[in-house]
């Protein structure tokens, strides 16, 4: 197969005046060395976490674009309070897109790079919203026969993290989870695990149609934050269910404290559970998102048994190693069109990522609404 000489790839920059900038820019196309393979990019998801880096935290209510096809660029402002958190992207025209598939259309040396010419994979490394993108073989996740790019396209991100997120509870002895943001696509994803793998679930959402999706999927634990009874039914749950262990979604604001405290009081209603010091079990919350971005408010009413930290998917695998992730890598690839499926709200090209209205929408970060992105689509 032939490959043109050169391709088009999304680069984000954030001004030292105070606008964020997302652009197309050639590259050239790369030869791969022993252990790397040039995918030819078809599908491509756009998660939360792309959109913190894609966005730069500019006001995308105020964005605008500007010329047409390949040309065409979007611009939006950034507060200047906000720019001192940026400073170390300033005027750095960075690579984005986290994850996506597509074929092996050149490969390195190595055996196992060589084995996948090609084959449709899914991959993860960076720099994915482009035509090409050149990867290291080992961050390949080959499809089984049958499954499309745009199937495998969500392989990484949400499955693996959902996947991880059980993994984190039996690694540090918890034996069920709490969940924020609970009716998101990972959050259908851990469902469907936890019931697969009998792991009990306390699902928190805000609105009456999060909790008719998570009840449409036999979730058993639904909790409503918008609901007067919000803490106590949290507490019900949590006692019945054991969860000692929540992963928020939200990252500001109170609720990761209303979740300890809800433990603390679930604890309470056990026997010989306390201490002076109050309940023995170690209570803990992981901050994996940032759908709120205020500050982190911690009331401290739950004893001396807890934490509170952040949770990254690369670090945590990382530290399981690389058989734990070959298993949980092994599980997406044979369940990518089940306990993995993803729908999408719509397809994007390249450059619909770059209209100032199309940006609006997946800004919105709508619960039920995930945009794919199909880089070979004409631009």
């Amino acid at each position: 197969m032939s490959l043109p000489s050169n391709y088009l790839q999304m680069r984000s920059t954030v001004t030292a005046d105070g606008e964020l900038k997302m652009n197309l820019v050639e590259k050239e196309m790369p030869t791969p060395k022993d252990n790397q393979v040039v995918i030819r990019i078809e599908a491509t998801p756009i998660n939360p976490s792309d959109i913190a880096v894609m966005l730069g935290l500019s006001d995308s209510s105020k964005a605008s674009s500007t010329g047409d096809g390949a040309d065409r660029v979007l611009t939006a402002p950034i507060a200047p309070q906000i720019m001192p958190a940026l400073k170390a992207r300033i005027d750095q025209a960075l690579p984005i897109g986290n994850e996506g598939a597509g074929v092996v259309v050149a490969a390195g040396a190595s055996d196992y790079a060589q084995s996948l010419m090609g084959k449709t994979v899914a991959a993860m490394g960076g720099g994915m919203y482009a035509q090409y993108q050149i990867v290291d073989a080992m961050n390949c996740l080959p499809l089984l026969e049958g499954n499309t790019a745009k199937e495998g396209a969500s392989s990484f991100v949400n499955p693996l993290t959902a996947l991880s997120m059980v993994e984190t509870m039996r690694m540090e002895g918890h034996t069920a989870l709490v969940h924020t943001a609970a009716a998101s696509n990972l959050g259908q994803m851990l469902n469907r695990i936890c019931q697969a793998d009998g792991v009990e679930l306390v699902n928190i959402v805000r609105k009456d149609e999060q909790e008719q999706i998570l009840r449409d999927l036999g979730a058993k634990y639904i909790i409503n934050s918008s609901k007067d009874t919000f803490m106590k039914d949290l507490v019900d749950a949590i006692h019945e269910t054991g969860a000692t262990l929540a992963f928020d979604a939200t990252g500001g604001g109170h609720l990761a404290s209303n979740i300890l405290s809800a433990m603390e009081a679930a604890a309470a209603r056990t026997p010989g559970a306390y201490s002076i010091y109050g309940s023995v079990k170690h209570k803990q919350v992981y901050l994996y998102g940032g759908l709120d971005t205020s500050q982190t408010t911690l009331s401290r009413g739950y004893g001396m048994a807890w934490g509170v930290g952040g949770w990254l998917l690369p670090n945590f695998l990382a530290k399981a190693g690389m058989e734990v992730a070959v298993r949980l890598r092994s599980r997406v690839a044979k369940e990518l069109t089940t306990t993995f499926a993803s729908s999408y709200t719509d397809e994007l090209s390249l450059t619909d990522m770059l209209d100032a209205d199309t940006v609006r929408r997946y800004d919105a970060k709508k619960t039920g609404e995930k945009f794919l992105v199909c880089p070979q689509m004409p631009i």
